[in-house]
């Protein structure tokens, strides 16, 4: 990736790029954080920072699956040992679960103090010190899940649909969000108003919560692995196609409207999508390793890194939406600080 830096690329006068020698499995910052930690099919976590050695921690015994901020610093990660795990900001990695010899390959947190990971067919709840507090039953394996931003519910994606849970309930029921298929992973709108899923099939599906409207929405050349809301929740920015995808969830959108594209044009597929946390500012990954942000009212472009021959596999902000990391299936690795003057 070094090799092919310029001055057109933020990367190369405000940022740091690495060989991390391992498929960048994902991507996540700290809570209120800059310094980021990539997570690696080797099994190790490595730690990234603008300046200073990136250190590294072996976190578990195989591949990392699954990365997530943590409830408030540090991370925490899933992998195929069947443990999950937190990485401190000074690289110590703690076991904070083990599922025996199940795959943990969806985290999440929130901050009020929970934590889930997906685990065969259930979503094990647990609290900011590690406590067990519920273990959510599914039909079939759980692809994908996702807090609102509130922490009151959970979604978890699976076969046929998904579910919402409320956590917090005494009687563990959930609301069955039904439509045929296999759903691969699941958001919950900023408002709590809509819940969609990325699909097996290229096409997205979505639930309007207060009346149970199903929305579709197709199209894609390629299966959309990568998804994520715009700050206010008024787009729904996805991968999958040669640009980013844009739905409008306003004026009683996305139904009958058309999307929006952004930064695309030269034919290869986007592969990672992540949402500015404040402002309607999406960055992308691409397929030949580009990474650029767009501007949605604008649809300005500013290019972050060059291709370097390899998909994009992680990308994601910090909170303060200063700083940007990526990474690629190859084991490139960036970091962008986008505070510098």
């Amino acid at each position: 990736m070094s090799t092919s830096l310029t001055a057109d690329y933020l990367i190369s006068h405000r940022g740091r790029a690495e060989d991390l020698g391992a498929w960048v499995v994902g991507a996540a910052f700290g809570r209120g954080g800059r310094s980021c930690a990539f997570a690696l099919g080797d099994g190790t976590v490595r730690l990234a920072a603008i300046e200073g050695d990136w250190a590294g921690v072996a976190a578990h015994d195989g591949a990392c699956l699954a990365i997530a901020p943590d409830c408030k610093d540090g991370v925490i990660t899933g992998g195929d040992d069947g443990r999950l795990m937190r990485i401190a900001p000074d690289a110590s990695a703690t076991e904070v679960a083990k599922y025996g010899s199940r795959w943990v390959d969806q985290v999440t947190s929130h901050e009020s103090g929970l934590r889930a990971a997906a685990v065969g067919k259930a979503v094990h709840l647990l609290d900011g010190k590690g406590a067990a507090l519920k273990s959510l039953a599914h039909p079939s394996t759980v692809t994908g899940i996702a807090f609102d931003a509130k922490g009151k519910r959970l979604a978890a994606s699976h076969y046929n649909g998904a579910s919402l849970w409320f956590v917090a309930a005494k009687e563990s029921t959930p609301r069955l969000l039904e439509w045929k298929g296999s759903h691969t992973g699941v958001l919950i709108s900023p408002d709590g108003t809509h819940v969609v899923t990325s699909m097996q099939e290229n096409t997205l599906h979505g639930w309007r919560l207060a009346d149970g409207q199903h929305m579709r929405m197709a199209g894609y050349p390629s299966k959309t692995k990568s998804m994520g809301f715009t700050a206010k929740g008024r787009w729904l920015a996805t991968a999958g196609a040669d640009c980013v995808v844009l739905w409008p969830f306003f004026g009683g959108g996305p139904m009958g409207k058309a999307p929006t594209e952004l930064a695309g044009g030269d034919g290869v597929l986007c592969t990672m999508v992540a949402c500015h946390p404040q402002q309607e500012v999406v960055a992308a990954g691409f397929g030949d390793g580009l990474v650029l942000i767009a501007e949605v009212a604008s649809g300005r472009v500013v290019p972050v890194a060059p291709p370097g021959g390899s998909a994009v596999s992680a990308l994601a902000w910090n909170d303060a939406g200063t700083h940007l990391a990526f990474g690629t299936e190859a084991g490139g690795a960036g970091l962008v600080d986008l505070s510098k003057r």
